[in-house]
């Protein structure tokens, strides 16, 4: 993460707490998506479950992180790459990869997803697709 965590939650408009600076470090070291458990087993010594929990549920509604389609049953997150523009939301249509050998799954911002034309009356909120193979870290 170039940025530190503390400019990166001023610039999204967030108090600037510890745990927020953990979770935000924690994501960009690991470079993965994780789950709330993921984050509690890293950060427990510092942070209660509750806390770790309310600072996903802040950063996902403040844009900073978004869910990740897994095959584990397990909600995991991933921090945004993208910028904001003129202050709007962007969207989080990409592909994630989930690696069968390490077990990481990452976004993959470069694949571009196909155009899904729905049927009328049905109204797209968002659009994911997981790739599963050997990532290149373990290739």
């Amino acid at each position: 993460m170039s940025p530190n965590a503390e400019i990166i939650l001023k610039e999204h408009k967030l108090r600037v707490t510890n745990c927020r600076k953990d979770v935000l470090e924690t994501f960009a070291r690991k470079q993965s998506a994780m789950s709330h458990a993921d984050l509690e087993e890293i950060l427990q010594r510092d942070h209660d479950r509750v806390t770790i929990y309310r600072t996903l549920k802040t950063f996902l509604e403040s844009d900073l992180i978004h869910k990740v389609l897994d095959d584990s049953g397990a909600t995991k997150y991933a921090l945004c790459s993208h910028t904001h523009e003129n202050g709007h939301h962007h969207d989080h249509d990409h592909v994630h990869f989930k690696c069968e050998k390490c077990g990481k799954t990452k976004c993959i911002e470069e694949a571009v997803l196909p155009k899904i034309t729905l049927p009328n009356g049905f109204v797209n909120k968002e659009v994911s697709l997981l790739v599963t193979g050997v990532c290149d870290e373990c290739n």
